[in-house]
Formats: C-alpha cells, structure tokens, sequence
C-alpha cells in the first residue's frame, strides 16, 4: 500500500499570479508520483501572506497532522508553509511527534531546522 501524501501551496500576494499556486500543486504531484505514494489531499491558501498561521488551508493541514491523516506533506519549499522560523519549527515538531515526513522540493526531507 502506497504511503499517503497531501499537498500544502500558498502565494502571498494578490499581485502574485494565482497560477502560483497550481504550478506548486503540478510541481507536488510529479514528486508524489515519481515516489510512488498517493497524493490524497491539497491544500493552499491564495492571496494570504505566510507570516501568519491563521490561513484555512495551514490549518486544515495541521488538523490533518494531528489526525494522522497522511503520512507525508510535500510543498515546493519551507517558505510556502511559512515565513515565521517559530511556525516552522512547530510544524515540524508537531510532524515529527506525529511520525509524519516533510518533503519539500528546495530542502529536500526535513526533520529539523539548520
């Protein structure tokens, strides 16, 4: 059985191009499928800047972390989960306690802050 992955994109900015946020979402895929896992979710959040962590997407995604929904988040990069350190490495902790990966495109897996 094939690991469960979800999607997290977001662009911050109306003057961002809402595109954006698909080719994230098309760039997440192809990670997904190259992997193997199976891609059950995504979220995003459109127009929101990443300094805060009250976004609907960011947080339907850490109620699926806490749920254990999925086994594996992927985005493009760190800072399309956020541009606050703390939030990130809360993420993470909370990722970590859970038993769940963070893979990003730029960073690779993630399991701590450097």
């Amino acid at each position: 059985m094939p690991l469960r992955a979800v999607i997290y994109a977001r662009y911050s900015t109306e003057l961002q191009r809402e595109a954006s946020i698909e080719d994230q979402i098309r760039t997440c895929q192809d990670m997904i499928a190259t992997a193997g896992w199976e891609s059950t979710n995504v979220f995003s959040d459109a127009a929101i800047s990443g300094a805060s962590r009250f976004r609907p997407g960011y947080q339907a995604l850490l109620d699926g972390v806490r749920r254990r929904d999925f086994a594996i988040v992927v985005a493009e990069g760190l800072d399309r989960l956020s541009r606050d350190p703390e939030d990130t490495a809360a993420l993470i902790n909370a990722l970590k306690f859970a038993g769940l990966k963070l893979i990003t495109k730029s960073e690779g897996e993630v399991d701590d802050l450097r």
